[in-house]
């Protein structure tokens, strides 16, 4: 299967991956692990691996870090405002580890599908762009691993005067997400590690699994 992937990758046109002033994350399944029973704790929030390595990358790089997280298990009460600091902490300090910060987090509790913040509406991610003061032609991605993520980036381009384009990974829900959406013009990653060596290299070459 690797071989039949790598075959079709390097078959791909190498199209250039502009720079970004801003890379905008989903946290659960993107930085760290999901579960369908809701991140709760510091000790249940696991990284993935090579995502906080990823991020310091693009900090090093002199590249915004902004994170965007629906955190709705607060209003079903399977965790409180103190825990989310804490596993928002632990982020932190693991990040610093490997001199890597984060410039910006923002995070939705509501569990109204209408909420402005909650994605897949555009309100965390244009707050975050407003936050960093970003001039209009400013390059912005948002990572994530669902539909409502890559719907969150494509509402924020069309509400405001920016350009977010989606980024797909294949962690958390990705693989899902990939196949129920079935876009091959969606730039699509196995992971946080591989979008931002792609980033850095300049290149867009989207792993594909067959």
């Amino acid at each position: 299967m690797r071989e039949k992937s790598n075959a079709h990758q390097d078959a791909q046109e190498k199209q250039p991956l502009p720079r970004p002033d801003l890379v905008i994350l989903d946290r659960d399944g993107v930085i760290n692990q999901d579960s369908s029973a809701y991140i709760k704790s510091r000790d249940e929030w696991i990284p993935i691996p090579g995502s906080l390595e990823a991020m310091a990358q693009l900090h090093h790089a002199g590249i915004k870090i902004g994170i965007a997280t629906n955190q709705r298990g607060i209003a079903l009460g399977l965790y409180d405002h103190q825990a989310l600091e804490e596993m928002h902490e632990k982020m932190r300090i693991l990040l610093a580890e490997h001199q890597g910060e984060i410039d910006m987090i923002a995070f939705c509790t509501a569990d109204d599908p209408h909420h402005p913040d909650r994605k897949p509406n555009p309100g965390m991610l244009l707050s975050i762009i407003e936050a960093l003061a970003l001039p209009k032609e400013s390059v912005i991605y948002f990572v994530g691993d669902k539909s409502s993520d890559v719907e969150a980036a494509q509402r924020a381009t069309k509400e405001s005067d920016y350009q977010v384009t989606p980024i797909l990974v294949r962690t958390g829900n990705g693989l899902k997400s990939e196949k129920k959406m079935n876009d091959s013009s969606l730039l699509t990653y196995n992971d946080l590690a591989s979008f931002v060596d792609a980033l850095l290299l300049n290149r867009t070459i989207p792993s594909t699994e067959e």
